[in-house]
């Protein structure tokens, strides 16, 4: 089966979120399993591009409104990657280093879905399926269902993988004639809310709706930032599939951006030697429980929540507790982190910022995990954390919901029900306590570090769905 993997990121070339994580690592898995998966991400000035070798295997023209760019289609030489990976270079909207954050991104992504499709056509032979991801990649089903240029894919599944709901792209109808010639007759599919929603257009016209973890997909029925009834309505094509982690970039044993690897043979000696490489980067007690935090600082990770929750924690366990931050976002939230680094210098520490080989230390010497998102679609934060031994404690939302069980219920982690500095500080002293019973630490890191969260399972299930539409469309 030939799969073709239509996304904004797709880690290690251009990476924001897990996103960048899953679009890295399911292709890889799906080729393991004796498919021909292929990935198609947007050409940013990124050094990963820099530093690799490609070459131009097609090239062409695209019409956006009044203005026409020209675009090359460029692909890996050497399969770094573990899939064919293939940039879309269109030196006018893409050569830029950041991902989004653009006054044109609705430009710059209408541009590269149509040299995409442009691209697939002129091809010889038509993918099995196309695997759309988010909004940035909402309106090629609708294209390829219903501009007239591209009727040679109509009979291709398409499918659209929600990673977050929050983000639609929305624009008005005067950007209408952006998109390729096709039959007014069709606008209505494009409305949503009277603008046109490209995460909408999607799910509309996909033959497949998936999101990334099962309770993602009962949240979006009632929480979907205005597409409830949408989603409601296109359960009969709707799967949660829970998202996998790459066992290979986020192994404690092979890792080498640890101190020092381990496995749950030697995880005790291995987590205390990483513990104390980060303590002593960051001028914290190695003896002490160290409560970490990686990720974006934003509500909807629940960042705002961390500066009072930090402060409350730290004031009532004074010299008892380490906190360390990584991440970046909102700059009034990276603000208030740092007001508190002379309060409790030498038990708070904190990264503005993001630093991939930092986060892989991370989650190897803390030993807790703070997640208190409000909005988490599945989160793969915690499946690291587990797999390197580091306890996570989350808020019940999405796939951390699907994925931690809370140890007072014979689980893996320490949950809590809502996106509070109460619950978050509870959670704390729940944790500070569990950590003086190293018995009982011990045995939930163990049960953690057993779980599979691989890809190997999980891609079984996307080619289980891939299959089933095409034996429904041939039937």
């Amino acid at each position: 089966m030939e799969i073709f993997h239509i996304s904004a990121e797709c880690y290690p070339v251009a990476k924001v979120g897990g996103l960048a994580d899953v679009v890295g690592a399911l292709p890889k898995y799906q080729n393991k399993a004796g498919h021909l998966a292929r990935v198609v991400v947007p050409c940013y000035d990124t050094k990963f591009k820099r530093d690799n070798e490609f070459e131009c295997v097609h090239w062409g023209h695209i019409k956006l409104g009044n203005f026409n760019f020209p675009f090359n289609i460029l692909k890996e030489v050497n399969n770094i990657l573990g899939f064919e990976l293939y940039l879309v270079e269109i030196n006018e909207l893409f050569d830029r280093k950041e991902v989004y954050g653009y006054q044109d991104d609705i430009e710059r992504f209408i541009a590269f879905q149509i040299a995409t499709l442009d691209w697939i056509i002129n091809r010889e032979n038509i993918p099995d399926v196309i695997n759309c991801h988010d909004h940035q990649t909402g309106l090629i089903p609708f294209m390829m269902l219903y501009c007239h240029k591209y009727q040679k894919l109509i009979n291709t599944p398409s499918i659209i993988t929600i990673h977050n709901g929050l983000y639609q792209g929305r624009f008005g109808f005067d950007k209408l004639y952006y998109l390729p010639e096709f039959d007014l007759a069709h606008v209505k599919v494009l409305e949503w809310d009277n603008c046109i929603n490209s995460l909408a257009v999607a799910v509309k016209c996909a033959w497949a709706v998936t999101t990334v973890s099962p309770n993602y997909l009962n949240e979006i029925n009632y929480s979907a930032n205005g597409l409830e009834s949408l989603f409601n309505m296109v359960r009969y094509k709707s799967k949660g599939i829970l998202n996998g982690i790459d066992i290979e970039v986020w192994d404690p044993a092979t890792d080498g951006m640890l101190e020092k690897n381990y496995s749950i043979i030697n995880y005790e000696i291995g987590k205390q030697e990483n513990k104390e490489k980060l303590c002593n980067l960051f001028n914290l007690d190695p003896t002490k429980p160290l409560f970490s935090f990686i990720g974006r600082l934003l509500e909807e990770k629940g960042g705002d929540l961390l500066p009072q929750a930090a402060a409350i924690a730290l004031s009532e366990n004074y010299q008892q507790i380490n906190i360390l931050i990584l991440g970046s976002g909102n700059t009034a939230i990276e603000k208030q982190l740092n007001s508190l680094l002379q309060d409790y210098k030498g038990n708070y520490n904190t990264f503005i910022g993001y630093n991939e080989e930092l986060a892989h230390l991370i989650y190897a010497g803390s030993d807790f995990l703070l997640m208190p998102s409000r909005v988490e679609p599945c989160g793969l934060n915690q499946m690291y954390s587990l797999r390197y031994g580091t306890i996570p404690i989350v808020r019940r939302t999405g796939g951390l919901k699907d994925t931690v069980i809370d140890f007072g219920d014979d689980g893996n982690g320490i949950c809590h029900d809502q996106a509070s500095v109460g619950d978050i500080c509870y959670s704390i002293q729940r944790a500070f306590a569990l950590y003086d019973d190293k018995k009982q630490l011990n045995t939930i890191r163990l049960r953690g570090m057993n779980i599979d969260h691989s890809w190997e399972r999980v891609c079984q299930k996307y080619i289980e769905m891939y299959k089933l539409i095409i034996n429904k469309n041939e039937s």
